[in-house]
């Protein structure tokens, strides 16, 4: 860093500290220790009355450098400087134009008063992390709102824009303009009033173990969560210091922890999918209106995702009553937020009033980008891209949602295959998060620069993928499900494998989810497969019988499990039978496969098969592979994804694991060769870099 990222100015008896360490302020060493060197040398200085601390035009404090987090603490410490805030006799004001987050705001919260603009965002973040507030957070903020409202933030890591932070009495003012003026005038004024020594205010009735009860309905296995209620509960009942004392040891401990350390490692990972090679430079194309074809379930949530985004769409059907069913399809899609009350009804029909659902594919004309969004058959695609190549204007975006389809074969039909890239959503796909943007061999660069730009706009986390059968997602999948079918024909239940995922973290097993999605659909993959299938790779027909006794999942009533009207899912005799019957055929006597065994095996094979990816050039990098699973296929965020939960295993151990999937089965299961080079040489995947 060139300049000092701390500097004082003086404006008669009032100092102004201003951090100016771009693009966010993050709390690094550099920053904690000039910080504490200015608040030392303002407090001996008898020559100033007050101190304004500012984040410069736009800024304040957005928390803790990250990168400093896998490190051994290096002093000075955030709770070092927030102290020697709090001890100064003299007003500190916090001049906040930005975002206060994490650490930023446990040092806003150590100041005599908080002056936001509109533009102020203040939360404790910490939870996303895995960790708590350290900084005299969760002592601090009771005693400002409440415990109640203190667990409901702190737990949620809810983040608070100006009015509310004013109405919960976290902001002491709002201003119009610059808020270092205003703090400046406001100095003069304004006398010690340290939040560490008031005292916490009583709840409503209840109000605590409610906020507790739900706070811990959703947690999902954090551990930070009920650390958290704790430590924050302590605050009412323990001395200021001996709450400090009770919130830093949880903070060292749960810093440590294995939860925390995936959810930095996704944290990382999000930053470093956006850093893509061959983008330097390249500028993505305007986009206003986009163009859906398909008004199906996918496609009216890839059209409730693009409203919602301020985007005008249009919805083209194959006739004027499927466009019509399509429109009400999109309109029913905003009924649920609307009675629930998440979404206005004016603030619907103006999204509802962007939308043009018709069959006039002229329409398509205005568009700057397209998204195809048709059933998945390379004939029905190859028919659309033809027709659209002919209406889209020149410098359009043409985007297909396959997902496993060949993208090249289909750009290859237009004549503008530099304007075709993959857009991968995942359903429901107005709130599914992950979008698999495929790059195609031609895909020219500001046209993958525009499908990230719009993936930013939406609100996706997008992982660039190459083109391949599945991409970097399904692709895994397959391998994932092949080898749990394995299991099941060796021994193992259908739902002692689901119990077993989901006590691993996963929201839902992979039998459950087969039948959820329906059963055809990955039996029309394995079609699409047989004719290039290797004759030496293992083959279980179990779901194909399920397939051919009209047993397709939740839609018919049965497939993996048997469902009740209300769509209750039961262990299946049938099942059984149809299980048992294939195992006679092959002569397989079943053993007994432990939950640990099904766990091991399922999240090797997929950093197995994700290993083959990074070899070839499908996922740029591990932690992109991490992203894919945790955000679109329900891998336990907690586990960080399965490249990362392979590195905690350590790869020798995995390639065990996989030396066994192999013998079991067959072709396709091989040890990738870059999973035995980096077992061999002691290596991880997160660290593996394309030569």
């Amino acid at each position: 860093m060139s300049a000092a990222p701390v500097t004082i100015t003086r404006h008669g008896g009032v100092a102004v500290v201003e951090i100016a360490a771009p693009p966010v302020n993050a709390l690094s060493r550099a920053v904690r220790t000039g910080l504490l060197a200015a608040i030392e040398a303002l407090g001996a200085d008898p020559d100033v009355a007050a101190i304004v601390l500012s984040g410069g035009p736009g800024r304040f404090i957005a928390g803790a450098d990250i990168r400093e987090m896998s490190l051994p603490p290096d002093a000075p410490v955030l709770p070092d400087v927030v102290a020697a805030i709090d001890a100064l006799d003299k007003p500190v004001i916090a001049a906040i134009d930005g975002a206060a987050l994490g650490g930023g705001l446990e040092i806003a919260l150590a100041c005599d008063a908080r002056i936001g603009s509109a533009k102020a965002l203040l939360g404790l973040t910490e939870t996303r992390l895995g960790i708590i507030p350290g900084a005299g957070g969760t002592q601090r903020l009771p005693r400002l709102v409440g415990v109640a409202a203190a667990i409901g933030l702190i737990c949620a890591g809810r983040v608070l824009k100006a009015r509310e932070a004013l109405d919960l009495g976290v902001l002491d003012a709002i201003v119009a303009g610059d808020p270092i003026a205003a703090a400046l005038e406001r100095a003069a004024g304004q006398v010690k009033r340290r939040v560490s020594a008031l005292s916490v205010p009583d709840s409503e009735d209840g109000a605590e173990d409610a906020a507790a009860e739900s706070a811990l309905k959703g947690a999902k296995g954090v551990p930070a969560i009920a650390e958290a209620i704790r430590v924050i509960r302590a605050a009412r009942a323990d001395s200021f210091a001996e709450g400090l004392a009770r919130e830093r040891a949880a903070f060292l401990a749960l810093r440590e922890s294995p939860e925390a350390a995936a959810l930095r490692h996704l944290f990382f990972a999000e930053r470093e999918a956006a850093k893509v090679p061959g983008l330097e430079g390249a500028a993505a194309r305007p986009l206003a209106t986009i163009g859906v074809i398909g008004a199906g379930t996918m496609g009216a949530g890839i059209a409730v995702a693009l409203l919602d985004a301020g985007l005008h769409v249009i919805l083209v059907e194959r006739d004027a009553a499927a466009a019509e069913a399509g429109g009400a399809r999109v309109r029913g899609l905003y009924d649920r937020p609307v009675k629930s009350g998440r979404l206005g009804s004016e603030e619907a029909e103006a999204r509802l009033a962007r939308l043009a659902p018709t069959d006039d594919w002229d329409r398509l004309a205005t568009a700057d980008l397209v998204i195809e969004a048709a059933f998945e058959d390379m004939a029905v695609k190859v028919d659309i891209f033809r027709r659209l190549d002919a209406v889209a204007r020149p410098g359009a975006v043409l985007a297909s949602n396959t997902s496993y389809l060949d993208l090249d074969a289909i750009a290859a039909t237009t004549g503008r295959p530099q304007d075709v890239v993959g857009l991968h959503f995942f359903a429901p796909a107005n709130l599914m998060r992950l979008l698999e943007v495929v790059r195609g061999a031609a895909t020219a660069p500001d046209v993958l620069a525009t499908a990230l730009a719009l993936a930013k706009r939406i609100g996706k986390q997008p992982v660039v993928a190459g083109n391949c059968d599945g991409f970097i997602g399904n692709r895994i999948y397959a391998v994932y499900r092949r080898h749990a079918e394995y299991l099941v024909e060796d021994g193992a239940t259908p739902e002692a494998v689901d119990a077993a995922l989901e006590a691993y973290g996963f929201a839902m097993g992979i039998f459950a989810v087969s039948d959820m999605s329906g059963l055809d659909i990955a039996f029309a993959m394995r079609q699409r497969r047989a004719a290039t299938r290797d004759p030496a790779e293992r083959y279980v027909a179990i779901p194909d019988r399920l397939c051919a006794a009209g047993r397709l999942g939740r839609k018919t009533g049965a497939g993996w499990y048997a469902y009740d009207a209300a769509g209750k899912k039961s262990v299946d005799p049938t099942t059984g039978d149809i299980i048992a019957a294939a195992r006679a055929e092959k002569a397989i006597a079943p053993r007994a496969v432990s939950a640990p065994e099904i766990q091991r095996r399922l999240v090797c094979v997929m950093a197995n098969e994700g290993a083959k990816e990074l070899e070839e050039g499908i996922a740029l990098r591990a932690s992109d592979i991490d992203l894919a699973f945790v955000n679109g296929y329900g891998f336990p965020r907690l586990k960080g994804g399965p490249m990362f939960a392979a590195d905690q295993m350590g790869l020798a151990a995995v390639l065990d694991e996989i030396e066994a999937a192999h013998a079991a089965g067959g072709a396709g299961s091989e040890p990738a060769p870059l999973l035995r080079d980096l077992a061999r040489t002691g290596g991880s995947f997160s660290s593996w870099r394309r030569a």
